[in-house]
C-alpha cells in the first residue's frame, strides 16, 4: 500500500517533467520556424502557383516609309500577348499616340494597320506603327499628336512604346 501511494505523490513530479519537456519542444519547433521563414527555405518547400508573364523582344525595325515603321516582335513570356495602343517619340519629346489600335477600322469596316493580334509564346509578330495624322501610310484621325509633327529621318533616334491588353508597357529604341 505504501508502494502505491508513493506512485501516486511521485506523479507530481512527473507531470512537471512532461511540461517541461513539451515546452522545451514547442520553443524549438517555433524556432525552426522562424529560422525557415526568415531565410525564405519555408517559401521554397511550399507549392507556389506559376504566375504567367508577358515578356517581348524587337527583333529587328524596318521603315517601310517617312511615316510607318515595322516592328518584328518576339515573345520571350509564358502567355500569349494581344497589343493595343502604341507611342512613337522622337528624341524632341514629340509624340504621336494611337490609343485605339485593336479597334481601329476605316471606311466599310476594313482594317486600318491593325494590331498583330495575338502571339503566341515564343512567337514572332509583325506591327505596323505608322504615324501622322495625313493619308496613306499613316494612321489617321486615330492618333493623337503631342507637340510639333514629325516624320522618321535619317540619322534620328525614336522611342516605341507598345502596350498589351495586360497592360504591360515594352519600350523599344529604334534608329533610322
Amino acid at each position: 500500500m505504501r508502494k502505491i501511494r508513493k506512485i501516486k505523490r511521485d506523479k507530481k513530479g512527473i507531470d512537471t517533467i512532461l511540461a517541461a519537456l513539451l515546452m522545451v519542444v514547442i520553443v524549438v519547433v517555433a524556432a525552426v520556424m522562424v529560422y525557415a521563414w526568415a531565410t525564405g527555405l519555408l517559401s521554397a518547400l511550399l507549392v507556389q502557383n506559376p504566375v504567367p508573364k508577358e515578356s517581348m523582344s524587337l527583333e529587328s525595325p524596318a521603315f517601310i516609309s517617312a511615316t510607318n515603321l515595322t516592328l518584328s516582335l518576339r515573345n520571350t513570356g509564358s502567355v500569349a500577348i494581344s497589343l493595343t495602343s502604341y507611342y512613337v517619340k522622337d528624341s524632341s519629346g514629340n509624340q504621336y499616340a494611337r490609343l485605339t489600335w485593336a479597334t481601329d477600322t476605316g471606311p466599310k469596316g476594313s482594317a486600318v494597320n491593325p494590331p498583330i493580334g495575338s502571339i503566341a509564346p515564343n512567337g514572332l509578330g509583325i506591327a505596323s506603327t505608322p504615324i501622322g495624322t495625313g493619308g496613306a501610310g499613316q494612321c489617321g484621325s486615330s492618333c493623337s499628336l503631342s507637340g510639333s509633327t514629325f516624320t522618321f529621318q535619317s540619322g534620328f533616334s525614336y522611342t516605341v512604346t507598345v502596350v498589351t491588353s495586360r497592360n504591360n508597357q515594352f519600350t523599344f529604341t529604334v534608329t533610322r
